[in-house]
C-alpha cells in the first residue's frame, strides 16, 4: 500500500519541491540583488552622503533615505512582478497542487516575505551610510 501510495504522490511532490528549490533560488537572488544594488549605491554616493551629514543630516535621516530608496525599488519590482504573474499564472495551473493560480492569500505572503528579507537585505548598507564620517568622505576625493 505505500508503494502504490508513494507512486501516486511521486510527481506532485516531485515538482512541489521542485518549485520550492527555485523560488528559495530566487528569493536568494532578490536579497543579494538588493544587498549588492544599495552597497554600491552607497559607496558611488559617500561623498553625497558626507555633504549631507556635515550639512546637519543626522544618522536617521540618512538611514531612512536609504532605506526609503531601497523599499521603492523593491515594491516596482513587486508591481512588475505581480503583473507578470497575473498574466502567467494560468499557464502553470496544472503545476500547481491544490492551488489556484488567483490565490491573493499566496501572492500577498509572496510579497510580504520579499519585502520583509528585502528590508534586511537593505540595512546593511544602509547602516554603513550612516556611519560615513562627513570630514573623512569629503576628503577621500
Amino acid at each position: 500500500m505505500e508503494e502504490l501510495s508513494s507512486s501516486a504522490i511521486g510527481a506532485p511532490r516531485f515538482l512541489t519541491l521542485l518549485v520550492t528549490g527555485f523560488a528559495a533560488i530566487a528569493l536568494l537572488l532578490t536579497v543579494l540583488g538588493v544587498y549588492g544594488l544599495l552597497a554600491y549605491s552607497v559607496i558611488q554616493r559617500t561623498r553625497e552622503i558626507g555633504v549631507r551629514m556635515a550639512l546637519g543630516a543626522t544618522r536617521g535621516g540618512v538611514l531612512t533615505m536609504v532605506l526609503k530608496r531601497a523599499m521603492r525599488l523593491v515594491i516596482m519590482g513587486l508591481i512588475i512582478g505581480l503583473a507578470g504573474a497575473a498574466g502567467e499564472s494560468y499557464l502553470v495551473q496544472t503545476m500547481l497542487y491544490c492551488v489556484h493560480p488567483d490565490n491573493v492569500l499566496l501572492a500577498a505572503a509572496a510579497c510580504c516575505l520579499i519585502l520583509l528579507t528585502s528590508l534586511v537585505a537593505a540595512y546593511l548598507p544602509a547602516r554603513r551610510a550612516a556611519a560615513v564620517d562627513p570630514i573623512q568622505a569629503l576628503r577621500s576625493e
